[in-house]
C-alpha cells in the first residue's frame, strides 16, 4: 500500500492487518510519519507532534506482536489527543499563548485507556483558545486548514482532529464537544463524528461550563468510532459524572438497523437560519431514512425557542473564568474571545441562577418530547466552510463573538446531554462538505451509532478524499 492508502485505513482493518502480521507497525508508523510531514504544512492539524515518541511505540508494539504476548484492541493503531486534554507525555497549550509550554502530571483517564489496548499517541492536535469558538485558529498555532479548502474553516474546537481525519493521518482522533466542537468538525471536514451521552466518556478534569463539555470520537468510518468509543467509555473516579454502566458492544451490533424506528426531521428548529445549499442536502438526506425501513416525519420543535437566548447568556458567562488573565495577556489572546468574556463581565451569581432556572425546563422539555421519537435529524451547521480567518462567513449576520449563530443545532444537546452525531452527507456546488446530525435518547449511543452506520451503508462517504497531494 501507499503512503494514501496507509493514512485513510481504517483502525477496524488497520489493526486486523497488525494483527495477522501482514502489517508493521514500525513500516506502518514510518509512512504515516512521512505522510503527515509532507501534508502538514498545508493542513497544521498538530499543535504538538510526537514523531520520536510514536516510533519508539511502533517498535516496541512490534516486538510485542513478534514475542506472541496478548495483544490489545488497538494494537500498533495511532491516536491523536486534542490539545484540550491533559497528557503527562505531552504539552498541553489549549490553543493558548498563556499556556504555552505548559505540561501536565497526568493524563485524562482516556488516554491510558487507549494505551492498554495497544494505541499509540501520534501528538496533540489543534484547538481554538480555550476551545471558545467553532473556528480553527488560534492565537499559539495560526489557522488549522480544511483539507477540502487551503485557508477555510476546519471547524470548532476540535478541528486539527477533524482536519486530521479528512487529510488521512491516521484513523482515530479524539475530541472534545462543548457546544459542538465535534459535531462541527465533522461537519466541515466530511468525517464522522460522535458526541455520547454526557458521562458515557470519562472527562477530567471536570469542566466548569455547568457540565456541557463531552468526550467522543472523530474518524472517517462509523465502526471505527464505535471501537473506539468501547475503549474509551466507562465510569471513572476522577470523573464524578461519569455513568455507572461500561460501554455496550457498540461496534459489534452496528448492523442491526432502525427498521420501524420513528425519525423526526427538522430543517430549522423552528428559529435557525440555514443556507439553501445545507438545507437541501440534509432534506434529501433525511428523506433517505425511509428506505432503511424507519418512519420519517417532518415535526415542529417548540422546546427549541429558548435555545439562543441561553446558549448566548451561559456561553458568555462560562468564559468569564478567563477574565483574571486579561490584564496580562489581553493583546496576545484571540479578540473574539477577549470580546466574549467581557460580555458577561458584570454578571451577578443571581442573574446566572435565575438563567439556569430557564435551563432546566428547557432541557426537561427536549426528553419529555424524545418519547415520542428515537430519532432527530437536523442539519449539523447552518454553513458551509468559510475563510478561516473570519469568526462570520461573510454573507452572515456579523458580531464582534457570536459564532453560535451559525451553529444553532448542536448546542441543545450539549445541555440535554442526548448522543448526537454529525454523518457526513453531500457537498455544496463548491466541493465543501456537509453533515447531517443525528441526535438519539439519552444513553441510546448504540441507537444513534446503529442510525449512522444505515446511513453509511447507503450512502458511504469514506472513499471522498481531498485532493491534498
Amino acid at each position: 500500500m501507499n503512503s494514501e492508502e496507509l493514512g485513510f485505513l481504517p483502525a477496524t482493518k488497520l489493526a486486523e492487518l497488525i494483527r495477522t502480521k501482514q502489517i508493521s507497525p514500525v513500516e506502518y508508523m514510518r509512512t504515516l510519519l512521512a505522510r503527515i510531514e509532507a501534508l502538514e504544512p498545508k493542513v497544521n492539524a498538530f499543535a504538538y507532534l510526537a514523531a520520536d515518541q510514536a516510533m519508539d511505540a511502533a517498535r516496541a508494539a512490534e516486538a510485542k506482536l513478534m514475542s506472541g504476548d496478548r495483544i490489545g484492541r488497538l494494537h500498533g493503531v495511532p491516536v491523536t489527543i486534542k490539545d484540550l486534554a491533559i497528557t503527562k507525555d505531552m504539552p498541553t497549550q489549549s490553543g493558548s499563548l498563556i499556556m504555552k509550554g505548559v505540561q501536565p502530571t497526568e493524563d485524562t483517564p482516556a488516554v491510558p485507556r487507549l494505551k492498554d489496548e495497544g494505541a499509540i499517541i501520534l501528538g496533540k492536535t489543534t484547538t481554538s483558545e480555550f476551545g471558545w469558538t467553532g473556528v480553527s485558529r488560534s492565537p499559539l498555532t495560526g489557522i488549522t486548514h480544511n483539507p477540502w479548502k487551503f485557508g477555510y474553516n476546519a471547524g470548532a474546537s476540535s478541528a486539527g482532529a477533524g482536519a486530521a481525519s479528512a487529510a488521512g493521518f491516521g484513523p482515530l482522533h479524539q475530541g472534545s464537544d462543548g457546544a459542538g466542537s465535534i459535531r462541527m468538525p465533522a461537519h466541515f471536514c466530511g468525517v464522522f463524528g460522535l458526541k455520547p451521552s454526557f458521562g458515557r466518556v470519562p472527562y477530567y478534569p471536570v469542566g466548569t461550563g455547568d457540565l456541557t463539555s463531552h468526550m467522543g470520537p472523530l474518524t472517517r468510518t462509523v465502526a471505527d468510532s464505535a471501537l473506539f468509543l468501547e475503549v474509551m467509555a466507562g465510569p471513572h473516579p476522577l470523573d464524578y459524572t461519569t455513568l455507572e454502566a461500561g460501554p455496550a458492544a457498540y461496534h459489534a451490533r452496528l448492523h442491526e438497523g432502525i427498521k420501524g424506528k420513528r425519525i423526526a426531521y427538522s430543517p430549522d428548529l423552528g428559529h435557525a437560519r440555514v443556507d439553501p445549499d445545507i438545507a437541501a442536502l440534509v432534506k434529501a438526506a433525511a428523506e433517505r431514512f425511509a428506505e432503511l425501513g424507519a418512519i420519517v416525519e417532518e415535526v415542529a420543535t417548540p422546546w427549541a425557542a429558548p435555545g439562543p437566548e441561553l446558549i448566548r447568556f451561559f456561553w458568555s458567562a462560562h468564559m468569564t473564568r478567563l477574565q483574571p488573565h486579561l490584564e496580562k495577556w489581553e493583546s496576545q489572546m484571540d479578540p473574539g474571545l477577549v470580546a466574549c468574556i467581557k460580555a458577561s463581565s458584570n454578571v451577578s451569581v443571581a442573574e446566572y441562577q435565575a438563567a439556569r432556572e430557564h435551563k432546566m425546563p428547557y432541557i426537561a422539555n427536549i426528553h419529555r418530547w424524545f418519547e415520542e421519537w428515537d430519532f432527530l435529524l437536523t442539519p449539523s451547521v447552518s454553513v458551509a466552510a468559510f475563510p478561516a480567518e473570519k469568526l462570520m462567513p461573510d454573507h452572515w449576520p456579523q458580531h464582534d463573538w457570536d459564532w453560535v449563530s451559525w451553529a444553532e443545532f448542536s448546542y441543545p444537546f450539549n445541555m440535554s446531554w442526548n448522543p448526537a452525531a454529525s454523518v457526513p452527507c453531500g457537498f455544496t456546488a463548491d466541493g465543501l462538505p456537509v453533515g447531517l446530525q443525528i441526535v438519539g435518547k439519552r444513553f441510546d449511543d448504540l441507537g444513534v451509532l446503529q442510525a449512522s452506520a444505515a446511513f453509511e451503508s447507503i450512502q458511504p462517504w469514506a472513499d471522498k478524499r481531498p485532493a491534498l497531494a
